[in-house]
């Protein structure tokens, strides 16, 4: 498939909020009582970003912003500071295809490993200088490492199960121009 048609890029926009509906429905359901000495992994955050990673054009800035905000209130977590923090690393993440084209595997993963870590520093950052409510930060350590750990996960699932496979330079983005 060297070309997107419209009909298979709105229907994979589709899958991944589906996805994500999935994924913030499992996190709600209450399957345990007792709080955990551990966080579970931020999925959404992690399929967020590898789609964004490799496919960009699947997952537009306007539609991670909604599925963001979603999370934010869905999860009862302070609306916008995490889905902005997000939002900024898989844009960042979006931003030169070529480059995760052109790097391998393990570079990818470790940038995003990096903006997995970079947003749990801004939101602890940010949270302390407007006074709100930090969780402690062994909580955060295990969702940060939880994440980055998923990843490689995250990839195979996606490429497997959804067929989100690495974009080629062949590829025609939705606007048109070569990804």
């Amino acid at each position: 498939m060297t070309e997107t048609t419209g009909f298979q890029l709105w229907s994979m926009r589709g899958l991944f909020v589906t996805l994500t509906l999935f994924l913030l429905l499992a996190e709600l359901l209450p399957l345990q009582t007792v709080p955990r000495a551990w966080a579970a992994p931020d999925l959404i955050f992690c399929f967020a970003l590898v789609w964004s990673a490799r496919r960009p054009d699947l997952v537009p800035i306007w539609l991670l912003a909604l599925v963001f905000i979603l999370a934010d209130l869905m999860l009862f977590r302070p609306p916008g500071l995490l889905a902005a923090l997000m939002l900024v690393a898989c844009f960042n993440l979006q931003s030169n295809p070529a480059r995760v084209r052109s790097s391998g595997f393990m570079t990818e993963w470790f940038r995003a490993a990096i903006m997995i870590v970079a947003v749990a520093m801004g939101d602890r950052l940010l949270s302390a200088l407007f006074l709100l409510p930090l969780p402690p930060l062994s909580l955060v350590t295990f969702q940060v490492i939880g994440t980055a750990v998923f990843y490689p996960v995250a990839v195979i699932v996606s490429a497997t199960v959804f067929g989100v496979r690495l974009s080629s330079p062949s590829d025609i983005d939705a606007l048109g121009g070569r990804a």
